[in-house]
């Protein structure tokens, strides 16, 4: 919750998740969950928010090179002449947490922008991959897609406790109705460790 000691925060989603479950039927689930994001995003205090516009379920490692492109763009754009900045990324685990193609293709694109935008000259401070300790995911998950185990604490560099807002992020997190299923598995299995959260940090 970063927005609240007065950091800048700008959202990019690559997809808008339109292949993925969709309890309700909507015709246009794409639009659903992009009106969905950007309610949380509204939430969180986004100064702005960016979808890329790839096709859910389908990238690749073309896609990695033409998503990290545009965030080198987009970052130039925002940061404009301004100076005396510091620019941080934040994204998910490499592995994508969860296995998800989609959420590796993320983090890697994530990362080449943020080296590229680096080795420019840009003022950029760290990258931070949110990921999951060993004790909450303790082995493999092959239920869905291949999980990998939790990261061990020699492992995490950075812990975060802002479950002192929790209830603002549950607010936040239900704004994505179409994944309550989702959501609220999350939630309860969270529970009172909802707002704790683990980074590995790259400089």
């Amino acid at each position: 919750m970063e927005t609240k000691t007065g950091a800048e925060l700008h959202l990019i989603t690559l997809t808008l998740g339109d292949a993925g479950t969709n309890p309700d039927n909507h015709e246009n689930l794409g639009e659903v969950r992009e009106q969905e994001w950007r309610k949380g995003g509204e939430l969180i205090g986004a100064a702005s928010m960016h979808s890329l516009g790839f096709k859910d379920g389908c990238l690749c490692n073309q896609s990695m090179i033409e998503a990290g492109e545009k965030v080198v763009q987009l970052v130039k754009s925002i940061v404009g002449e301004r100076e005396n900045l510091e620019i941080e990324f934040m994204t998910i685990d490499l592995n994508g947490i969860s296995g998800h193609i989609d959420h590796i293709v993320a983090a890697r694109a994530a990362s080449w922008a943020f080296y590229t935008l680096k080795n420019q000259g840009l003022p950029m401070s760290r990258i931070r991959f949110a990921c999951l300790p060993r004790d909450v995911l303790p082995e493999s998950n092959v239920n869905w897609l291949y999980m990998e185990p939790g990261h061990t604490p020699e492992e995490i560099d950075e812990i975060i406790d802002a479950r002192q807002y929790r209830d603002e992020i549950i607010e936040i997190m239900r704004c994505h109705h179409s994944q309550r299923g989702d959501g609220e598995t999350h939630i309860q299995q969270r529970g009172d460790s909802i707002g704790l959260n683990y980074f590995v940090v790259k400089q």
